[in-house]
């Protein structure tokens, strides 16, 4: 069975690489790509381009930071880790998240007229 690809509202992409940082603790960003993979069940297909650009502008804004290391394989890396700063913003983003999702599902459960 194929799966559809799902398209990432903006800026869940970044909450998810936050996510996986704080579940899995410092990665490079292969092992974040290949984690928000598996955890969405490949749902969600990310390409090295797209995670880069991410860990690029969560860097920037001061959320994660980056220090050269050895991957697993022997390769030179570079691994990120979430700064308090980004702890923070995950725990305010889950929340609005979780807010926003709610009320979706409210308005989306509401019956058609005259079927419910």
């Amino acid at each position: 069975m194929v799966k559809a690809k799902l398209d990432l509202l903006q800026g869940t992409l970044d909450l998810m690489v936050l996510r996986t940082l704080v579940t899995l603790g410092p990665l490079h960003g292969y092992g974040i790509a290949r984690r928000i993979e598996q955890a969405s069940g490949d749902h969600v297909l990310l390409n090295q381009g797209t995670i880069y650009a991410s860990l690029v502008r969560l860097q920037q804004r001061g959320l994660i930071s980056s220090r050269w290391g050895t991957s697993e394989g022997g390769r030179r890396a570079k691994f990120y880790s979430i700064t308090a700063r980004g702890r923070k913003r995950l725990a305010e983003e889950t929340e609005n998240w979780h807010r926003l999702s709610a009320v979706i599902g409210r308005v989306l459960a509401v019956p058609e007229k005259g079927r419910g």
